[in-house]
């Protein structure tokens, strides 16, 4: 097959006729899922992987009427589609950079495939191709009906990291039970909080030792939670159920990414001890948390991204304090 060739007027502007078509029923798929299902809509098998398939396929297909395209062709325009969704997510429906960032891998992904799709459906070249263009923009719609009544998984998983601090645990165990003043500028730099924006804490204090007293989190943005103590062995770890009950400042990011929300549910942490000598002490921290959504494997490869640098950077903030 020749190279594609530059478009030409007519062709540019049936591929930004295709874009905008499949745009339209993006955005109304959006809103529709809003309305008909808030709390469990846009986190779907149907959303996050078939609509992005369905509308690339369908802009790819529409933008070349005689089959002479390469397949190249039909991957620049599901990247083009991409790029006009991501644009029209941030600034009309005010999506969060986290979310954004987040739906990338999977709606890039997926509009290749439904780019290849297009792409043979294309020479085929049958009778019934007329129908195909509207098949692949039906198909995710249907889908996204069906799905509410099947249940999706659940996973429990735990993100750790650990650092060795010179410092004995008699000189580290006052630093977990708070560190009321955390200073600008203290702790480690990261992807997540320094790139993306996610919150540092401002400071933590104990309302009372042993079970049952609680950690209360101040974080940037006005954040603020509970840690209720349900693990205390002085001088060697202490353990924590969250309490998230204070809704103020979470409105940083995407309801769907809050720490209590239906897919992802932050349940428990702590900090535990292990002595090294020559005083010198291991310091863990650990994160467990729930999750539910379609997609569960790679939501838990961005938890293992996003706890863990905030791990890190307590850690560093208890490296720094002990260290002096």
């Amino acid at each position: 097959m020749e190279p594609d060739t530059p478009p030409t007027p007519s062709a540019g502007l049936r591929i930004a006729g295709a874009i905008g078509v499949a745009l339209i029923v993006a955005l109304g798929a959006y809103l529709m899922l809003e309305a008909t299902q808030p709390d469990s809509g846009l986190v779907s098998f149907s959303f996050l992987l078939l609509l992005p398939a369905g509308i690339s396929a369908f802009a790819g297909y529409v933008s070349d009427p005689l089959a002479t395209r390469s397949l190249s062709h039909y991957m620049k325009v599901s990247l083009y589609l991409y790029g006009a969704a991501m644009l029209l997510s941030a600034v009309v429906l005010r999506e969060g950079v986290i979310c954004v960032l987040m739906l990338t891998p999977l709606w890039l992904g997926s509009g290749c495939i439904g780019a290849v799709i297009a792409y043979r459906l294309r020479r085929r070249g049958d009778a019934g191709n007329r129908l195909h263009s509207a098949a692949l923009l039906v198909v995710p719609l249907l889908a996204m009906q069906i799905e509410p009544a099947i249940p999706l998984p659940t996973d429990h998983a735990t993100v750790e990291r650990s650092a060795v601090i010179a410092a004995s645990p008699e000189t580290l165990w006052p630093l977990l039970r708070g560190v009321p003043d955390v200073r600008p500028g203290e702790g480690r730099w990261n992807v997540s909080q320094d790139i993306f924006g996610i919150p540092r804490p401002i400071g933590a204090t104990l309302s009372r030792d042993g079970i049952g007293g609680e950690r209360i989190g101040v974080w940037e943005y006005g954040i603020r939670f509970r840690e209720r103590i349900i693990d205390w062995q002085p001088g060697r770890r202490i353990g924590w159920r969250f309490v998230f009950d204070d809704s103020d400042g979470w409105d940083f990011t995407d309801r769907h990414l809050r720490p209590d929300s239906r897919y992802f549910r932050v349940t428990t942490g702590g900090y535990r001890m292990t002595p090294l000598g020559d005083g010198r002490t291991l310091l863990t921290v650990h994160t467990s948390y729930r999750i539910t959504t379609p997609v569960n494997a790679y939501s838990r490869l961005w938890g293992e991204l996003f706890l863990g640098d905030l791990e890190n950077n307590l850690l560093g903030i208890l490296r720094q304090r002990a260290e002096r």
